[in-house]
């Protein structure tokens, strides 16, 4: 008999409920989230046979331990998405009310008529890269943000305040020649004091993540006939790699990954003075300019494809142009195989 098993997650407990084809509950549980989670979900689920598959309600969010023991252990897992399990919810003639119990039956029942949902699998190193990436965009907000920050502080310090390009030792050396009247003014130098070494920090931390990211695996190497695209030579590939989404590739002429994700509208025109040209994704933009200036500093296929531009009689910005664009097929191809594969 399919039975298919509903799991409402929670940091402090999970409430998992049982249904047969026929949507009928057949047992229901609830256990405290702690080490042995796992085993005593495995020990109740047991008495309902192997042919059962787990529909967890949002296994990236609060269920994203319990979703990879459950992996780890052989189960059969699918991901629901809380709007649909809260629509079947409201749209129930006596399930409706909002509790743990009937959360998880809707849970099950779109995991038994929703035949679309995506599978959980374990996690594997684009998880990684994007943990990593997630830390490095971090550790930027932070440094942009003390920055500003110092900013506003050596402008209320010094006349005029400090240039717009502002490195650490510059400050430093600002600050060491500010001579403060009164309490306000010292007080006010000690915390520009405090907050250039946030910058520091920062700064210090960035590299170590930055070359993590940019390194994942040599298996992670893409190559095309004009280009090398690796996920070594940026981090801005790696990017691409995580947020670009496959099959939906636009007509030909235009860098793939550069056009709007399918689920947003897009980001309008890239100035007020009447010009029709669009954004597109400007993360993915950004992550292509990088992997492309990154091929132009060092001797790689993709300096030479520059360079032999620039010989045809382009400016810099057309061969820089042009490169992205071969960046962009050859990224987007290997989605492609990625996807066949999986």
């Amino acid at each position: 008999m399919t039975v298919i098993i509903g799991v409402d997650p929670h940091k402090s407990t999970h409430t998992a409920m049982a249904i047969d084809r026929d949507e009928q509950p057949l047992a229901r549980a609830q256990l405290v989230a702690d080490r042995c989670q796992v085993q005593r979900l495995l020990a109740w689920a047991e008495p309902l046979g192997t042919q059962r598959t787990w529909a967890v309600e949002s296994a990236g969010g609060l269920g994203k331990l319990l979703v990879q023991q459950l992996l780890e252990a052989g189960e059969r897992l699918i991901d629901v998405p809380p709007t649909l399990a809260a629509r079947i919810r409201l749209l129930g003639s006596t399930k409706a009310s909002k509790n743990d119990p009937n959360d998880a039956l809707a849970t099950a029942i779109a995991g038994l008529r929703h035949c679309g949902l995506q599978a959980v699998r374990v996690e594997d190193h684009s998880a990684v890269i994007r943990m990593v990436i997630d830390r490095y965009d971090d550790l930027v907000a932070l440094r942009t943000q003390a920055a500003c920050r110092l900013h506003v502080a050596l402008r209320e310090l010094i006349a005029g305040g400090a240039p717009r390009r502002l490195g650490a030792d510059r400050a430093a050396k600002l600050l060491r020649n500010v001579r403060p009247q009164g309490a306000a003014g010292v007080e006010r130098k000690r915390l520009a004091l405090e907050l250039l070494a946030d910058v520091v920090v920062s700064t210090e931390t960035s590299p170590p993540i930055e070359q993590e990211s940019a390194t994942p695996s040599p298996r992670r190497a893409r190559r095309c006939s004009s280009c090398t695209v690796s996920a070594r030579s940026s981090r801005g590939s790696s990017w691409v790699t995580s947020a670009t989404r496959p099959g939906s590739r636009p007509q030909s002429g235009s860098p793939p990954t550069t056009a709007p994700p399918p689920s947003k509208p897009p980001a309008g025109p890239a100035s007020a003075t009447g010009s029709t040209r669009e954004r597109g994704n400007r993360k993915l933009n950004h992550a292509l300019h990088l992997a492309a200036v990154t091929q132009v500093r060092h001797d790689t296929p993709g300096r030479a494809y520059y360079q032999r531009k620039i010989a045809e009689g382009k400016s810099k910005k057309e061969a820089l142009r042009a490169l992205k664009r071969r960046i962009s097929d050859a990224v987007w191809h290997q989605l492609q195989v990625d996807l066949g594969r999986r």
